[in-house]
């Protein structure tokens, strides 16, 4: 039953719920999209010159100064509506107007002004944080409102003290990197060379040298009592452009010669010197020296070979730039390389890998998750799997992997095949 005739108050009182309730919406939609945003994104708009983004890029380097003011304004402007509405209808509809006002609140602040503006924030984050920073960064200059937000922010780093949580901004972790290069490789922002570079990258500051370096095993090296003639004999053969000169053995390491230098040197003539007369010294680092260190030394050097040294001073192989490079942009090959491995195989047919190659290029190109706990190549993880020297033929079945050594070199596993292991259904 109507209690009483529409009146001019009452018309003023629903124009103010109408306005509160449009605003609560808005603030809604502004909390959802400045919250989703994060720095990097904002500084992307900026770049790309999106109307509103400087405003955008101040709020996104400090969301806790608009998230408790945020709060409130959606908060005042709910509970300032509700209770209009609660005076309109029991006015209106006398006792029976508490209970249309109270489903009539649900409905109208819930669905319109809170669920459908916060859907639209994350529909549009972009859109919708470009259009709200300008508002909330005006509405923060305003000196209630810039205040009572020092005055939550002080009481939330209070109770945040009281107990034992401590104020941490939240900071880009490498793993985030990487799973946002995979999520934009899936929605095709990116291509898959693209992503694997990214990965390389930020992998490339964990890459120590040993697992880069061409083994002691795999060294073309020669004698200091050889001559010129036969060391860039042994150069061209190779495919080599720098050749460590040994003393009285492997681990004694006194020289380095240089290609063109002794192209040049054969050029004039002293092809029957020998080349100990001729070669540069020889730089040593330890095999675990960090590879972005080293890049940088060969940046600021002249030489782009250096011996690696184990921890007892003996040699455990030699490091390149190429090798450094490789790291980072994948295998580089020229005509002097042999073809190892077919670029077109799949797990799910089976694939076959070289032993030499290192598990993190392994697991990066094939999308396995081979382990990596002490052992840096696929042969070395093999030999640990036997638990000895295998011989061909051997199969081994572990974490969801068959493995079938398929060629030997002495005591070397050069070749071997991973399949997914076969389960029966």
């Amino acid at each position: 039953m109507i209690a009483t005739a529409w009146t001019s108050g009452e018309t003023y009182i629903l124009l103010c719920v109408v306005v509160l309730l449009v605003l609560s919406g808005f603030f809604a939609m502004a909390e959802t999209a400045l919250v989703r945003m994060s720095k990097s994104r904002s500084r992307s708009l900026k770049e790309q010159g999106r109307r509103g983004s400087s405003a955008l890029v101040q709020l996104a380097d400090a969301p806790e100064r608009f998230l408790n003011p945020l709060l409130l304004l959606v908060l005042m402007c709910q509970l300032i509506s509700a209770t209009m509405v609660g005076v309109l209808a029991e006015r209106l509809f006398g006792a029976a107007g508490v209970i249309i006002a109270t489903i009539s609140e649900v409905v109208v602040i819930f669905v319109i002004f809170e669920a459908i503006p916060k859907n639209l924030a994350v529909q549009h984050p972009d859109s919708a944080a470009l259009v709200a920073a300008p508002v909330v960064s005006s509405l923060l200059r305003f000196w209630p409102i810039k205040w009572i937000s020092s005055l939550l922010l002080a009481i939330a780093h209070g109770v945040m003290h009281l107990f034992g949580s401590t104020d941490q901004t939240h900071r880009v972790t490498e793993s985030e990197i990487l799973a946002m290069a995979d999520v934009a490789h899936e929605d095709a922002a990116i291509a898959s060379d693209e992503r694997n570079f990214i990965h390389s990258v930020i992998e490339f500051g964990d890459t120590i040298v040993r697992e880069v370096m061409v083994p002691r095993i795999d060294m073309v090296d020669v004698s200091h009592s050889a001559s010129v003639r036969e060391a860039l004999h042994l150069a061209i053969a190779t495919g080599r452009s720098r050749i460590p000169v040994l003393g009285e053995n492997v681990d004694d390491i006194v020289g380095i010669v240089n290609l063109r230098h002794l192209a040049s040197l054969f050029a004039d003539g002293m092809g029957d010197e020998l080349i100990e007369d001729h070669m540069g010294e020889p730089r040593f680092v330890p095999e675990t020296k960090k590879v972005a260190s080293l890049l940088s030394e060969i940046r600021q050097g002249k030489s782009h070979l250096f011996v690696v040294v184990d921890e007892y001073g003996g040699t455990a192989g030699l490091v390149t730039l190429e090798d450094i490079l490789e790291e980072l942009v994948g295998e580089i090959t020229d005509e002097s390389d042999p073809s190892i491995d077919d670029v077109d195989q799949t797990i799910e047919a089976g694939i076959t890998l070289s032993g030499r190659l290192n598990i993190d290029d392994v697991n990066l190109e094939y999308g396995l998750s081979l382990p990596k706990l002490g052992w840096d190549t696929v042969g070395g993880w093999v030999l640990d799997l036997a638990g000895g020297v295998p011989e061909e033929g051997d199969v081994f079945s572990t974490e969801g992997y068959q493995v079938t050594v398929k060629r030997m070199d002495g005591r070397r596993i050069e070749e071997v095949r991973i399949e997914p292991v076969r389960r029966a259904t």
